[in-house]
């Protein structure tokens, strides 16, 4: 029953399926399990006397008139209508829903919830929820759930359809034993979703969310701890430290090393000498200088006549980063070799893919840059010692087991990188497989990147200064948020903002990009704009502008009210390349206190870490910054990176388990659960 259509609910499920898809909600258990962001609080029914200014109330009472009318102002429709109960009478104005007059009808006794106004003829309320009092109250006199919503539903539709399917909660399994419930002090699964939906009061809100979040944080942290557990039994290539070879690579460096990056790059080399498969997490924020972190790593390997792999998330950077590699490495004769789905090459000169595998197989190739190419079954190694993942978190053990050697003796040591700023406390249970290093310090001689916060009528001086910076030569990035989602590639905002930018600045050369774009058009807007072709980007945030382009200086962030803040703080680490100095705008129409708050935070702060941080203070429930928008995907839906309580009793539980239990045959149901979950949790 779980598996039930929505259509096949009733005829309001028929109307709604397509819209709910968006929301990725196709069956009874996708709609059990949306849940609410936040709750109204209409519970409190009250007769008219009793109310007061400001007070949001649920008010029983008889429909004495009920009219249509049109306000002088644009011609609105305005419903208005008489409420009365024995104590006294209220005005209820609704706009725009002239059909109310169909829908409800004098003498009909209802319930309306809102808050209390003063309006033109004294109290009033305004466009309040209301429902018949014959039926079951869904959306007055309760805690009402208030849900992520797309276009063409409404708040009453989802609540309605939650109520019709509220009775299969009885079909779902409970898979936490009652020991583990009990030592966690949880109430059961059924429980948890009735409330979180239906609650009564606001500790049964607390309990359901407690329940709920320890699932999402108990899987990923289970999952987490059974990688682990499984390169235990698994033998890598040790790697032994040169040192003085180390030091004459790190002396003839442009630069200094900061000493994040010194103790991160310690931290990899110690990994990589043992006989085991170690696993790191290297957190660096954008240009810490990761790639330089790791490259000590790679020198290493490499010397020891031993394989390495370096998988990017796009094409484009691992263009970059072979080209980056290929200079780092160019006094030695190391053959570097890039493999994508264009593009293959070994030391800058072209070479069929057949003709590079032989190669990698024979342990011919040193070291080899790529994307997903890299974990194809065909790719075999001769004695691959260490794989580097870029900003790819959704990495477990099949995609792990794909860089074993031929023999499939020996699995790589495996560095994962990261330029999301993750809070430490959450990445022990995200990443407990993986040890951690972070690296905080910026590298000397950047300039920092001078952010401001741009209100309606500043947008005009704003874009004078732009115009000025691409005279003197510079380049900018335009970058425009996702409008709604029904428009998940965000063409719609950056084709408008593009023919804008087109009549503001006929002079200027400016290229677009979009998710609707072909690859080879992307790659060859991203090309130009890095060569100085191109003056203005114009680019939505799902699109990867990771590519150095270091005179690129200005960015405008559009609607910048619509992004996290580390989601901001990665776009504006996307100029400050260079030597020039750097600047990022953001622009807002908004009037929202919070919003603007908001936005100011980012302007006086520029650790990713502090933002991710206060990113949760804002956002709420949902919004999981490092992991929604970077890999997770839907995994956490309620859970937050503040929820240090349930992370610290995962975690407790999770060692319990697996003391207790290390193959979890103990404990079936939550075996069966990881294992259903282990299948979710691939590479993307």
């Amino acid at each position: 029953m779980l598996d039930k259509k929505i259509e096949e609910i009733d005829k309001i499920g028929k109307k709604l399926a397509k819209y709910l898809k968006k929301l990725d909600i196709s069956t009874v258990k996708d709609l059990l399990y949306y849940f609410p962001y936040r709750y109204e609080d209409w519970s409190k029914i009250k007769k008219i006397s009793d109310i007061a200014i400001g007070e949001p109330v649920t008010i029983k009472g008889k429909i004495e008139q009920l009219q249509n009318r049109r306000s002088y102002y644009r011609k609105k429709i305005i419903t208005e209508a008489i409420l009365s109960d024995n104590t006294g009478k209220i005005k209820i104005i609704w706009f725009h829903q002239p059909y109310l007059i169909k829908v409800l009808k004098k003498g009909d006794t209802i319930y309306v919830s809102g808050t209390v106004e003063i309006g033109e003829g004294g109290w009033q309320l305004t466009h309040p929820v209301y429902e018949k009092a014959s039926g079951r109250r869904t959306h007055t006199g309760r805690i009402v759930p208030i849900y992520p919503l797309t276009q063409k539903i409404t708040q009453k539709q989802i609540r309605y359809l939650t109520s019709k399917v509220i009775k299969y909660i009885s079909y779902i399994q409970e898979w936490l034993p009652y020991e583990v419930r009990k030592k966690a002090d949880l109430i059961p699964l059924k429980t948890a979703l009735k409330y979180i939906h239906f609650p009564s009061k606001w500790e049964e809100i607390q309990k359901a969310e407690e329940r709920l979040k320890f699932d999402e944080l108990f899987l990923i942290n289970l999952h987490s701890r059974q990688i682990k557990q499984h390169t235990k039994h698994l033998k890598a290539y040790q790697v032994k430290f040169l040192k003085e070879e180390t030091k004459k690579f790190i002396s003839q460096l442009p630069f200094d090393l900061t000493s994040d990056q010194k103790k991160a790059a310690w931290d990899i080399l110690k990994d990589i000498q043992k006989s085991h498969p170690s696993g790191r997490l290297l957190n660096g924020d954008v240009g810490s200088g990761k790639t330089i972190t790791c490259s000590l790593a790679i020198l290493n390997t490499l010397l020891n006549g031993l394989q390495a792999a370096y998988m990017a998330p796009t094409e484009i950077l691992a263009r970059q980063q072979y080209q980056n590699f290929s200079k780092l490495f160019a006094k030695y004769s190391f053959k570097i070799a890039l493999i994508t789905s264009k593009d293959v090459k070994i030391n800058n000169k072209n070479i069929k893919k057949q003709e590079l595998k032989k190669l990698i197989k024979k342990g011919e190739v040193n070291l080899v840059i790529g994307t997903h190419a890299l974990i194809q079954e065909s790719v075999k190694w001769k004695n691959l010692a260490l794989a580097i993942v870029d900003e790819q978190h959704r990495f477990g053990v099949k995609q792990r087991a794909a860089f074993t050697t031929q023999e499939g003796e020996y699995m790589p040591h495996f560095l994962s990188m990261t330029a999301t700023p993750i809070p430490r406390t959450l990445a022990l249970v995200l990443y407990n497989d993986l040890n951690i290093s972070i690296i905080r310090q910026m590298p000397k001689g950047r300039k920092p990147i001078k952010t401001y916060f741009v209100p309606q009528e500043k947008k005009g001086e704003c874009l004078r200064f732009i115009h000025k910076k691409i005279k003197e030569g510079r380049q900018v990035y335009v970058i425009c948020p996702l409008i709604d989602p029904s428009d998940k590639l965000g063409k719609r905002a950056a084709v408008e903002e593009y023919e804008k930018l087109k009549n503001i600045f006929p002079d200027v050369n400016i290229g677009l990009l979009h998710g609707k774009m072909k690859s080879e058009e992307k790659e060859k807007i991203m090309q130009e704009f890095a060569q100085g072709k191109i003056d203005i980007l114009v680019s939505t945030p799902v699109i990867e502008v990771g590519i150095d382009v270091p005179n690129a200086t200005c960015m405008i962030i559009e609607s910048a009210e619509r992004f996290g803040l580390a989601q901001l703080h990665q776009l504006r680490g996307r100029v400050g390349r260079g030597k020039y100095q750097s600047y990022c705008f953001l622009f807002s129409d908004s009037t929202s206190q919070e919003s603007i708050r908001r936005l100011k935070t980012l302007v006086s702060c520029s650790d990713g870490f502090k933002l991710a941080e206060k990113d949760l203070e804002y956002r709420g429930p949902g919004q999981i910054y490092g992991v929604k928008q970077h890999g997770f995907n839907d995994m956490l839906t309620i859970a937050k990176l503040t929820d240090y309580h349930i992370i610290k009793k995962v975690q407790q539980i999770s060692e319990y388990l697996f003391q207790t239990s290390p193959d979890l045959s103990q404990y079936p149901t939550i075996k069966q659960k990881l294992e259903a979950f282990s299948k979710q949790v691939h590479l993307e």
